[in-house]
Parts: structure tokens; sequence; C-alpha cells
């Protein structure tokens, strides 16, 4: 997996210590994503440099590297500076209180005696605890640690650092309160008794690394049980942002979606959900191919295909199967749009397909689903619907195509102004006549 490192290097004044550097950096496969300058003076400078690896044997030979260079250069290797770790300190969210309790007239409204009318208000009007409590602007996510990130199976726990990142995303992007919620359990049956147990306490459930099949019967029986959103992120939120690139790429290139033939490879449940949006949205022709047939039949508008032939078919090809270097660059058909979206690793690099002849590529790192998620929970939550459907999805794909720079295939992901267009989208295509 690749990682991210922070170096304190001091390094002299004379311009040919930075060039000894970055030379060392670049001989041990490392990519340089950050320089911020600490110390400027009049003979030297202190530098903290982010540095990607592909793994750990390379950054440790480039520490070796900058260590030889000792007594030859400028330059000295003063620390390494752990950032990750440091941000995840105490973790990443809290709850606090949204009013200043400093006076005993407001304190008696907030507790007792005063909250007890609030109380005997929701009891004769439930509706009316989206109103007078935090229920209609809180998200709860959901995971059971079964598949986290590219890391698989890891348990609930250790998926935390990842579901406080959620959570906080919420809060920064849209302004939603997310609760994470561990549940230790691999049984379907337990997994949704307890999410239907706790789920008054939350205005949507979001579901997040879960594992194929159980994500899809889980998130099938909480829809039919509970009366408030509920989605999986990785297999919704994945496809609209997915969605969202296809429109620009094809409107970039002057091609029009629908009528391309789109390959997907890989149906779990990001490659399921892609598929099925792709579809809802008007594609035609879906090639759907997995290793495990049984999958494609979740899709049966899709048509089942084996990879071979799906590639030289398609038009558009879209992979999520986690395995790196699936596609290799004579399968690449010229003129071809390729998604190649596993990480941290693509199933073909996207400077090898454009140069077997790709008109379009790109990896996932580029492809992230936090364009989509924040924006449809709030349009969905703001306007009470109970379940978050294709034509909001594809609202939400819509304007962040339309938000793209004209230079680039997706908007920033950190623009805030971007998430409420998103809502605003999503809670219009909500409101339609006829919903």
């Amino acid at each position: 997996m690749k990682i991210d490192e922070v170096l304190k290097i001091r390094m002299s004044r004379d311009p040919g210590d930075f060039a000894r550097v970055a030379a060392a950096v670049a001989a041990t496969d490392g990519l340089i994503e950050d320089i911020e300058t600490l110390y400027l003076g009049k003979d030297h400078a202190i530098h903290e440099v982010t540095i990607e690896f592909p793994d750990e044997a390379r950054r440790d030979a480039l520490l070796r590297a900058l260590e030889a260079m000792i007594g030859d250069t400028g330059v000295r290797l003063l620390g390494r500076v752990d950032h990750v770790f440091q941000l995840h300190e105490g973790g990443k969210i809290a709850s606090r209180s949204t009013l200043k309790i400093d006076r005993v007239k407001t304190l008696r409204g907030v507790y007792t005696p005063g909250v007890a009318r609030v109380c005997e208000a929701i009891r004769e009007t439930p509706q009316l605890a989206r109103r007078y409590t935090s229920i209609g602007s809180t998200v709860g996510v959901f995971t059971n640690g079964t598949r986290v990130l590219g890391l698989g199976n890891i348990g609930p726990q250790a998926a935390m650092p990842v579901m406080e990142g959620k959570a906080a995303l919420y809060s920064e992007l849209i302004g939603l309160a997310a609760v994470p919620v561990l549940v230790d359990t691999e049984d379907v049956d337990e997994f949704v008794d307890t999410v239907v147990r706790v789920a008054p306490t939350f205005g949507g459930i979001h579901l997040e690394d879960i594992s194929s099949p159980a994500c899809f019967e889980i998130e099938r029986r909480l829809d039919d049980a509970l009366s408030i959103p509920v989605m999986h992120d990785d297999r919704h939120g994945t496809a609209v942002a997915v969605l969202s690139g296809l429109i620009k790429a094809c409107e970039t290139l002057e091609l029009r979606l629908q009528d391309r033939v789109v390959a997907q490879i890989g149906l779990g449940a990001a490659g399921l959900g892609i598929a099925d949006l792709l579809l809802a949205y008007g594609v035609e022709t879906v090639l759907a191919v997995d290793k495990n047939p049984a999958n494609a039949a979740r899709v049966p508008a899709a048509t089942p295909c084996e990879f071979d032939e799906a590639l030289a078919r398609a038009d558009i090809v879209v992979a999520t199967t986690g395995v790196p270097g699936l596609i290799k660059p004579e399968q690449i058909r010229r003129g071809q749009i390729v998604f190649a979206l596993s990480n941290p690793y693509p199933e073909i690099e996207p400077a090898d397909a454009l140069a077997a002849g790709a008109r379009f590529a790109t990896d996932g790192s580029h492809v992230n689903n936090l364009l989509g998620f924040p924006g449809l929970f709030k349009g969905a939550m703001d306007t009470g619907r109970e379940r978050i459907d294709h034509a909001m999805k594809i609202a939400a794909a819509e304007v962040i195509a339309s938000r793209a720079p004209a230079d680039d295939l997706l908007p920033d992901a950190l623009d805030r102004a971007l998430h409420r267009e998103v809502a605003a989208a999503v809670a219009r295509a909500a409101r339609r006549p006829g919903r």
C-alpha cells in the first residue's frame, strides 16, 4: 500500500542540495507531494517534505540515501513527522452542545423542568422530533469492518478511523452530524437487528465497508424495515462519482454516454452500483463481467459477458475488481474510455492505457465518492424522503459533472458550494410531482 512520509530536511542555500534530494526521491520511486518551509536563513533552510512511496522498502531506501549525503553536502535529515497519527490523536470527531449553557434560565429550558414539554409534544406528534432534536440532521455511519479500503476484513474497531473520517466530512462539507456505530458481527440478521433497534436516533443510515454479498442483503432489509433513507456508500456513492466522471468525459469527447457500450468489470458492491445506475441513466448496453456468474444476475438488465469479449466490444471500460494490472495494454482498444478504479493500485495505469491508444483514462485516486454522499443525504433528509432513488442519484451526478472545470474530469471534492448544490438538486428531484 502506498504510504506518505513527512521528512524534516535541512538543506544549504546551494541549489544543488535540493536537486540531490529530488534525485534521491525519484530514484526510490517516491513522489514529492508537498513542501513546507519551516525556516529560511542566510546559509540554510529547513523544509518539511511530504513524499508518497509505493511501499516501506523504498521509503527506507530514501532514508539511507539521505543519511549517506551527510559530510558531502549540506543535506541533513533532521527527523520524521508522522502527521497522519498526529491528526488522529484523540479521534477526529466529538459531540458538543449547540447551546451555551451558562444561565439557570437556559438550564431549565434545555433540561429539567422545561424539556418535559418537548418530550410530551414529540410523544403526541412524533414528526416533531426532526425539528426539536438532532435526529433530523444526524446520520448513523454503520460498519462491521469486513471490507475496509484495501485492507479487507480488519474488524469494526480497526475500521473506526475511516468511520470517524466519514463523520468529519459530513460535518465539514454539508453541516450534518454523523455518529459512527461499530457493529461487532458478521451475521446479517444480527447486523440488521442492531441497526433497526438504534435507528430512531438518526435521520439517515450510512452503511460503510461491509463485504459483499452481505451488504446487499443488509441494505435491502433495512430499506424495507426503516422509514428513513439508507445508503451503502461503497455502492451508491461510488456509482454517483463514476456517472459524473463518465458524463464529463463523454461531453468533453463529444460523445453521448447513453449510446456507448460500457463494460463493468467486477461486480462487487461498487461495480453493481455503477452498472445499476448507468442503466437507470439510459445506457442501453452494459456488459457485466465477474468471475462469479451469480453476481451478474443481480443486474438483470445488464448483459453477462466474458472478460476478453467485453474489452474487445466496449467503448467504455469501468473496472472495480481489486486486481492490480488485470488489464494489459494490448487489451486496450483504440479510442476507449478507461476508468480503472481499484485502490491503491488500478487494473491498468492511466498512462499505460493512454499509451496503448485509449482516448481517456483515469484511476480511483481521482474518482472519489466523497463528491456524492454528503449532498445525497442532506437533500434526502431535508425533504423527509424515505429512500434515495435513482432519480436523486442522477440529479447529484449531473450537478457534479456540470461543476467540473473545463480541463479536469471532476470538481474539487472539498468545495462546500458544490455539496450545497448537490443537496439542492437532490431535494428538487425528491420533490418532483408524482414521486
